[in-house]
């Protein structure tokens, strides 16, 4: 075994060994596999890397036209939403209006309301006046015949004329 170990000690081992045959070998086995490459799985790999990229498009334009047709319905939203507040600020304005016209004609009910009591009341006032004043007319008119009666039945002078004065209006104030 010592010897072996002199013998490689002694002889220098190319770092890059090149022989030729070596080279037409491998050269012949590389271009085999790409020849069996080339007919047997070039046509197989191409397809599935067509398919793959066929794939990858039909995805990019899926997403292209997802994105646009979410452009699409967010503009249909915001047209929506700005058609729904302009609706809502119209319907605001008509229920003020509404509500300023149902105002306007309570207070014109209520006017015409007072205005009509105030109406009722002035005629009752006249009317309990005129009673008041017809039954004063009456009472005055009854002390007028008592008091030509207590005339008519004596004679009197003037101090007698006096106090049945005086005896009348104090039995007119009871």
């Amino acid at each position: 075994m010592g010897n072996v170990i002199l013998l490689a000690e002694k002889i220098p081992l190319p770092i890059f060994n090149l022989e030729p045959f070596t080279f037409v070998l491998t050269l012949c086995n590389t271009l085999i596999i790409v020849l069996l490459y080339r007919f047997l799985l070039h046509k197989k790999v191409g397809e599935i890397l067509d398919k793959r990229n066929a794939a990858i498009k039909a995805e990019i334009d899926e997403a292209t036209l997802a994105k646009g047709k979410a452009e699409a319905a967010e503009k249909k939203y915001l047209a929506l939403l700005a058609d729904s507040r302009a609706e809502s600020e119209r319907i605001l304005t008509a229920a003020n209006a509404k509500a300023r016209q149902r105002e306007d004609e309570i207070v014109a009910k209520a006017e015409e309301s007072a205005t009509q009591i105030r109406q009722k009341a002035q005629s009752d006032i006249e009317r309990e006046r005129k009673r008041a004043v017809n039954e004063i007319k009456d009472q005055i008119s009854g002390l007028v015949i008592m008091a030509a009666s207590a005339v008519a039945e004596k004679e009197i002078n003037e101090q007698d004329n006096a106090a049945l004065i005086e005896s009348f209006l104090v039995n007119a104030e009871a």
